[in-house]
């Protein structure tokens, strides 16, 4: 029989696990304790390196609008030389897109004039660079200012988060807490201890990482910050495995019996120590 010393004990036990458990849902413990220096040096902004796929705005821009303005898709020049900027429907995808350069599989878009220009892994600075030599002095008088942004920055969350899904981002970046949070926050059964990060670099490569929330190291990790197409995993934890899990056909009954003599023999070995 279980004594009352044995169900105490059992008690205890189960009230440690139960204060224990929310300790690993707090994400990044002492935090606070990293070094501002530290934690700043770690962070530095990097502009995106550009991959086949991506969608591009590059935008010209001179005092003399005329000069460049067959290097800009939006704008058209007029018979008696003034400008005319192509008029969008924000509603409608593919015309907002034609107004954009898509990277090739081989890496390149084609630009006015220009011809091909091989883009894939560089960074924006050094694809604006590219284009304002190729253009002037050559074909415009006036140094002008070349804007490329990058259109379609975007990472996918998938597993036990709230709002699994595909998430852009308008200012090309996005961190790691900040995806998490536009997927709605992991969900209560989220292994949080091992996030499955997965990258396709620029050169086609592809690796993977396991970041681990409860771990404050992770502000830290040069993965703190997240590249064009990552693709973040949350598994889940043992308990929600646990519960995926799927008896096989024709356990059921069995266990079902089992349980049931299991049932009368506890009866019986209960009427025989109270008979005693």
């Amino acid at each position: 029989m279980i004594t009352l010393k044995n169900l105490a004990i059992s008690l205890v036990a189960i009230a440690m696990v139960s204060c224990s458990s929310p300790k690993k849902v707090i994400y990044f413990p002492d935090a606070e304790t990293i070094p501002t220096e530290v934690l700043t040096n770690s962070q530095t902004s990097v502009d995106p390196v550009l991959s086949p796929g991506d969608l591009l705005n590059i935008r010209v821009i001179s005092s003399d609008a005329v000069a460049v303005a067959p290097f800009n898709r939006n704008m058209l020049t007029n018979a008696d030389g003034s400008i005319t900027f192509a008029q969008n429907n924000n509603s409608d995808k593919e015309t907002t897109d034609a107004n954009y350069y898509l990277v090739s599989t081989d890496g390149s878009i084609e630009f006015p004039l220009i011809g091909k220009i091989q883009v894939a892994g560089k960074s924006k600075q050094e694809v604006s660079a590219m284009i304002k030599a190729d253009i002037y002095p050559k074909y415009v008088k006036i140094e002008p200012t070349v804007e490329v942004r990058l259109m379609n920055f975007r990472v996918t969350v998938l597993g036990a988060v709230v709002k699994p899904g595909q998430y852009s981002s308008d200012n090309e970046r996005l961190n790691l807490l900040e995806a998490i949070a536009l997927a709605g926050d992991l969900d209560i059964q989220g292994e949080r201890e091992n996030i499955l990060l997965y990258r396709t670099k620029p050169d086609g490569t592809r690796e993977v990482h396991r970041l681990n929330l409860n771990d404050r190291n992770v502000l830290l990790s040069p993965y703190f910050n997240l590249c064009q197409n990552d693709i973040i995993y949350v598994q889940p934890n043992n308990s929600a495995r646990q519960k995926a899990w799927q008896m096989p056909q024709g356990w059921t009954t069995t266990l079902s019996v089992v349980s049931g003599a299991s049932a009368i023999a506890a009866l019986v070995v209960s009427i025989i120590n109270i008979s005693k």
